[in-house]
């Protein structure tokens, strides 16, 4: 763990030969001689390109800790060193983000669900539609409790004694599925809106639709309904038959669900992977269009959520006083419950350090350019093109340096054979790092960053239940340092003010004290009780109750019982079917209302023919995207050290293939080698290969050449959703055949070569 800095690049610096990025040998620095290359670059590009040519989005999973957050502070200290340009939306939910707040006034994938205690009592039909709570809720934005595991075995338990039907409509029977026993219904992959569109032609031909639902509501219902029976348009109708033809799911069981779906209370459960898929926008506004039609929205038990899978959703939380926001920058996840006038304080939550200094300084009259997070490699590519993004039209930044802390792209940007050409274009890429990650191997210069256990912080679980100490446990690795001293040391190259700036003049321990003196008085004033910090801190936790209030929860209740006093964020107060905002931007591939659009690639496209196999690409069981994939845990999974990719035994036989056999998938982005499991748990024509294996290249920096580990994010085109999200997309058709010759040795998780170690 040293500061290191690639060959070529300190031989010659932003003029060294790009193409070695990646095969590159390292050499070992001292952390001044790191700092002055940082510094003076910067001050390079801001001279000659301007502010805008430092990208500084460094998206990534949030590192635990309320001071320690690499993505706020590295924010922090680009802003006030100049200024940069940073990202909007997120991978997990670029697409739902953008096209919910259109329909319902909300950001639907961090919106308030339904509350389980409720569901447990209700629901007598519960629908997981492309989730996977079972598998993702072992995680959280923050640091997760697992309460929704006591509230999943407890809805279990309720199944039995009031016969709730459980489905899973999916190409993959999951954990979920499993779990509850529900009955799989085979989707093929990216055809969702199809299949809704089938259910919702059949209840309104049959009149088994909520017209009172829909005409109180909703608004837009009748531009909607012309699209249904074909009167606009295509001109076809969205006959169940259709459908089938489509998704893959027979007609008569098209009309089964519908029927039972109007006929129980049901709670249609969606997830996020529908909505990571070309068109992505379309299957939550037409999952929320159906629930429309069902006419169940804001009944106990019945309606929809979107967030069952993630952070515990669905599980009560007590409220956060006045917003509990880690920082003031829009990061990547939801925050918890916020107390409102329906929801009181029964915590005060936390917050975290800001990109914005108190300071005054020139900082404070900074602009911060945005582009949307997945177009990060587009961006590369084409500087001063425009392109359309939520109603808008913007141009791309001239990039020239990038500074990464806190995140991978080499692991969740799709693409990879394009992203590696793409990081050519950089003069200078810089990353704090604790591993050498893929990422940390195309970098110019990879300063090492400390861990969780390396230092002191302070964070709150994602639920508001508790507030933790965040000790230290063990003496920072070789030359780890904190991010907060990188920060702090590269602007010493820039002036005592901008220093100040950036601590304020606290130290680290001061800052997390300030944090929870912040909460305490919030909790003081909102009667929530609190230990004084040095308690607090000796003890190494603060718990706080849920209020029975926050276990009677129903999304959109208050909407329903009065939609008039109670509107929604939209324009017209209701559930937008049709949107006029969308519809005015004119856009080809997201109109005025849902609608089926044909994917780039799915098992009826043409590719199929050569590629003709549907990959889709879930969460992991063992890991949280790639972190943990470079400890024992993977054995748990890997055949033969490559990411498993499952199989239909039909699929398999076809091609020679048997369980455990060393496979190479391919299509015209790239090639990987996997382990084959051969399960009837897949449905025929997809393969299934979970994110967040660790790229590991034969040649390294070669754009084409085979991924040895089986990152699947080599094979997923990086193509946006449509003008309005501009979202990334798990769209994707591959082939697979039986690995020949000598299985090649995975060389990723061994350090890469350094000079003066």
């Amino acid at each position: 763990m040293y500061p290191c800095v690639r060959e070529s690049y300190l031989k010659n610096g932003y003029k060294s030969d790009k193409t070695k990025r990646g095969s590159d040998k390292f050499v070992r620095v001292s952390w001044e001689t790191a700092y002055d290359l940082i510094a003076n670059e910067l001050k390079r590009v801001y001279k000659n390109y301007g502010a805008d040519s430092v990208y500084g989005g460094s998206y990534g999973w949030f590192c635990v800790g309320s001071l320690n957050n690499p993505q706020a502070l590295l924010g922090r200290m680009l802003g006030i060193a100049g200024g940069y340009t940073s990202r909007t939306c997120t991978y997990s939910t670029h697409a739902i983000r953008q096209i919910t707040p259109y329909v319902t006034g909300t950001d639907e994938s961090t919106a308030p669900a339904t509350v389980y205690p409720v569901i447990i009592e209700n629901s007598e039909c519960i629908v997981f539609w492309g989730a996977d709570p079972i598998n993702t809720n072992q995680i959280a934005w923050g640091v997760p409790d697992h309460q929704s595991y006591t509230y999943m075995k407890e809805l279990k338990e309720a199944a039995k004694k009031r016969n709730i039907k459980f489905y899973i409509i999916d190409p993959v029977y999951n954990n979920t599925g499993m779990y509850f026993g529900a009955e799989h219904i085979q989707i093929r992959p990216t055809t969702d809106v199809a299949m809704m569109l089938g259910m919702a032609n059949y209840l309104f031909t049959e009149n088994l639709y909520s017209k009172e639902f829909v005409d109180k509501y909703t608004t837009g219902f009748e531009e909607f309904r012309k699209y249904l029976v074909g009167e606009s348009e295509d001109m076809v109708a969205k006959t169940p038959a259709w459908a089938s033809k489509i998704c893959g799911v027979p007609e008569d069981v098209i009309k089964m669900l519908a029927k039972e779906f109007v006929s129980k209370c049901t709670m249609l459960m969606g997830g996020w992977g529908t909505q990571r898929a070309h068109h992505g926008e379309q299957p939550n506004w037409m999952l929320i269009t159906l629930a429309s039609m069902i006419g169940q929205v804001g009944l106990p038990g019945g309606g929809y959520g979107m967030n069952y899978h993630y952070s515990d959703g669905g599980v009560p939380m007590p409220a956060a006083a006045t917003g509990n926001a880690l920082s003031d920058k829009p990061l990547n996840g939801s925050v918890g419950a916020v107390a409102d006038a329906e929801n009181v304080a029964a915590s005060p939550g936390l917050s975290g350090i800001s990109i914005n200094s108190k300071i005054d300084g020139p900082w404070k009259q900074r602009k911060i350019n945005v582009i949307p997070v997945s177009r990060i490699v587009e961006c590369l590519e084409n500087p001063g093109k425009e392109y359309n993004f939520d109603g808008k039209a913007y141009k791309y930044p001239d990039i020239k340096m990038a500074y990464w802390a806190g995140g991978n792209p080499f692991h969740h940007h799709q693409d990879r054979n394009r992203m590696v050409k793409a990081w050519q274009k950089l003069d200078t890429f810089v990353v704090n790092e604790c591993f050498w990650t893929a990422t940390a191997r195309m970098a110019d210069i990879v300063l090492p960053a400390t861990t969780e256990q390396e230092r002191n912080d302070i964070t709150k679980s994602h639920s508001n239940s508790y507030i933790f100490a965040m000790k230290q446990v063990v003496k920072p690795v070789g030359e780890a340092t904190d991010d907060f001293d990188i920060f702090v040391n590269i602007l010493r190259r820039f002036g005592a003010n901008e220093v100040l700036a950036f601590t304020e003049g606290k130290t680290k321990m001061e800052w997390v004290e300030s944090f929870y003196e912040e909460s305490y008085t919030k909790a003081t004033k909102s009667g929530v009780k609190m230990l004084p910090f040095k308690e607090f801190w000796e003890k190494g936790f603060v718990k706080f109750e849920t209020p029975e209030s926050a276990k009677k929860f129903v999304k959109h209740g208050k909407f329903r019982q009065n939609p008039v006093v109670n509107r929604l964020g939209t324009p017209s107060g209701k559930i937008e079917i049709f949107s006029k905002k969308i519809a005015g931007y004119n856009y080809k591939e997201c109109k005025g209302h849902p609608m089926w659009f044909e994917p780039m690639e799915w098992l009826g496209s043409s590719v199929a023919k050569e590629f003709p196999l549907n990959l889709v690409s879930p969460h992991p069981k063992y890991r949280l995207h790639s972190q943990l994939n470079n400890t024992w845990i993977r054995d748990l999974e890997e055949v033969d050290g490559r990411e498993p990719i499952w199989m239909h035994p039909k699929d398999a036989a076809k091609r020679g293939i048997q369980n455990g056999d060393i496979v190479r998938v391919f299509n015209k982005r790239g090639q990987v080698l996997a382990g084959a499991v051969v399960t009837e748990a897949v449905m025929q024509g997809v393969v299934r290969m979970q994110e967040g294996a660790w790229y590991d290249p034969a040649e390294p920096g070669k754009a084409g050449t085979l991924c040895r580990h089986g990152d699947v994010n080599v094979l997923i085109p990086d193509v946006g959703t449509s003008e309005l999200a501009q979202g990334n997309q798990a769209t994707a058709l591959v082939e697979i055949e039986k690995f020949k010759g000598e299985v090649p040795e995975i060389g990723i998780f061994k350090a890469p070569k350094i000079k003066g170690i």
